[in-house]
C-alpha cells in the first residue's frame, strides 16, 4: 500500500514514514531513497499535512491518536488524518471526535481485498467521514492505493461495512471448507467440483477467488500450505468486533458467533495460529483423519 501511494504521489510531495519497527522504516527508505523516515509517531504529525495509519486494533489507534505524543498532540491546523484500522466503530467515533476538537478532519478507511489486492492497488475502501467534504479530500490518496473507494456515512460507517463483509467472510470460507471437504470425501475430484461449483448458486469469493483446498487454484494460501494472506488471528479479532457489535444493538448472528468460536480456536492454536484462515479446510481434515474413519 505505502509502495502504491509513494509511487502515485507527485515527485515534488515530501513523503515521509514511521513504523514501531525502526527496520521496517529504514527498509521502505532503502528502497525509495527520496522518501524520509520520521523517529517519533509526534514528529510524523508536526511534519505531514495528511497521514494515513493502519494498525493492529483498537488500542494501538487510541495511543498513536491520543497518547500522550500521539498524533493529535501535535497535528497540524487543518491536517487530514485517515485510519485504515479495522477497529470497533465506538472507537473510530470518539477518534474522529477529538480530531475535530483539534481542528483536524480524521476519516476511517478500512479496507478489502487482501494482500494481492494491496499489492495491486486494487483494494476497496469503505470510507466514514463527518462530512463529504472531508471524504472528498481523501479520496484521491485512496485511489492511489485503491479501486473502489466508498463513502459511507458519517465516522464510524467505514467500520460499520468492515465488520460486516469479514463476518460474511468468515462464514464463507467456513462453507466453502466443509463443502470442499465433503465433496473430497465422497470421492469427488476437488477442482471439478470447484468449477461446478463456481458457475452455480453456492459460487462465493471462497470458492473462485480464495479456495481454501489445496491445489484447485495457484497463488492463493492453500497452494503454499496456508502460508501468507489474511490470519487467523486476524479473522478471530474481526469476528469478535462483529459479535461485540451485534451484543450492543441485540442483533441475532448466531452463524458470525459460530465462526468467531471456531477462528478462537484456530487462533489459539499453535499449529494454525499463524496461518491463512483458510487453514480452516485443513483443520476439517486432521479432524476428520484424527477422529473419523
Amino acid at each position: 500500500m505505502a509502495s502504491n501511494l509513494h509511487r502515485k504521489t507527485h515527485p515534488a510531495t515530501s513523503f515521509t514514514v514511521y513504523d514501531s519497527q525502526p527496520s521496517s522504516s529504514a527498509r521502505f527508505v532503502k528502497e525509495h531513497p527520496d522518501v524520509k523516515a520520521a523517529v517519533s509517531i509526534r514528529e510524523l504529525a508536526q511534519t505531514c499535512d495528511v497521514i494515513i495509519t493502519m494498525l493492529p486494533a483498537s488500542a494501538h489507534v487510541l495511543e498513536v491518536y491520543h497518547g500522550k505524543e500521539g498524533l493529535l498532540s501535535a497535528a497540524k491546523k487543518d491536517a487530514l488524518m485517515v485510519d485504515s484500522s479495522t477497529i470497533d466503530v465506538k472507537t473510530a467515533k470518539e477518534v474522529a471526535e477529538k480530531g475535530r476538537e483539534k481542528g483536524v478532519a480524521v476519516v476511517d478507511a478500512p479496507v478489502s481485498g487482501g494482500t494481492g489486492g494491496a499489492q495491486a492497488g486494487t483494494l476497496t475502501f469503505m470510507t466514514g467521514a463527518s462530512t463529504e467534504a472531508d471524504f472528498n479530500r481523501a479520496r484521491p490518496y485512496l485511489m492511489h492505493m485503491g479501486k473502489n473507494i466508498v463513502y459511507c456515512g458519517a465516522n464510524g460507517n467505514g467500520q460499520v461495512a468492515k465488520i460486516c463483509n469479514n463476518m460474511l467472510l468468515g462464514i464463507t470460507m467456513i462453507a466453502a471448507a466443509e463443502t470442499m471437504n465433503l465433496g473430497a470425501r465422497l470421492g469427488m475430484n476437488p477442482k471439478l467440483l470447484a468449477s461446478i461449483l463456481n458457475t452455480s448458486s453456492g459460487r462465493c469469493w471462497s470458492t473462485d477467488t480464495y479456495n481454501p483446498c489445496p491445489g484447485v487454484m495457484p497463488n492463493v494460501p492453500s497452494s503454499r500450505d496456508y502460508e501468507g494472506g489474511f490470519g487467523t488471528s486476524l479473522m478471530a479479532k474481526d469476528l469478535g468486533l462483529a459479535v461485540s457489535a451485534a451484543n450492543e444493538v441485540k442483533s441475532t448472528i448466531m452463524l458470525g458467533s459460530s465462526a468467531h468460536q471456531l477462528y478462537n480456536q484456530l487462533a489459539s492454536s499453535e499449529e494454525f495460529g499463524k496461518k491463512d484462515f483458510s487453514v480452516v479446510f485443513k483443520w476439517l481434515n486432521d479432524n476428520a483423519k484424527r477422529f473419523g474413519k
